[in-house]
């Protein structure tokens, strides 16, 4: 199992940076699969980035070139560094890890989200 904090959320005006980050604690160890989502009202939750094991990060195409995915193997920390924000990247971001269930299947865990509002 692994507890996932996240944190940076805040408002800004468009054409500005924020970083998120995620704290995790847990079983790190057993992380195949690290990423943001984001949810905005009324809709489900959809892909930002996300790693699995060591191939490439793969970013939604409305963020290509603005945000950038990391994961800090010391502090077991993932960020999600977004910059040049829109209005339409006003979401809830949530953090996701998904842990190898030794049993050749994934279970996922998430954070509670943390509010990005971009301001015209």
């Amino acid at each position: 199992q692994v507890q996932l904090a996240e944190s940076g959320g805040a408002t800004v005006e468009a054409g500005g940076s924020l970083r998120l980050s995620c704290a995790v604690s847990g079983d790190t160890d057993s992380i195949e699969f690290f990423g943001w989502y984001r949810r905005f009202p009324g809709e489900r939750r959809v892909q930002v980035a996300g790693q699995r094991g060591g191939g490439p990060v793969n970013y939604a195409d409305p963020v290509k070139g603005r945000f950038t995915l990391s994961r800090d193997i010391v502090t077991n920390t993932i960020y999600l560094q977004m910059n040049s924000l829109k209005p339409e990247d006003t979401a809830v971001y949530y953090c996701n890890v998904d842990l190898a269930t030794g049993v050749g299947s994934l279970r996922p865990f998430w954070g509670q989200g943390t509010q990005v509002n971009v301001s015209a």
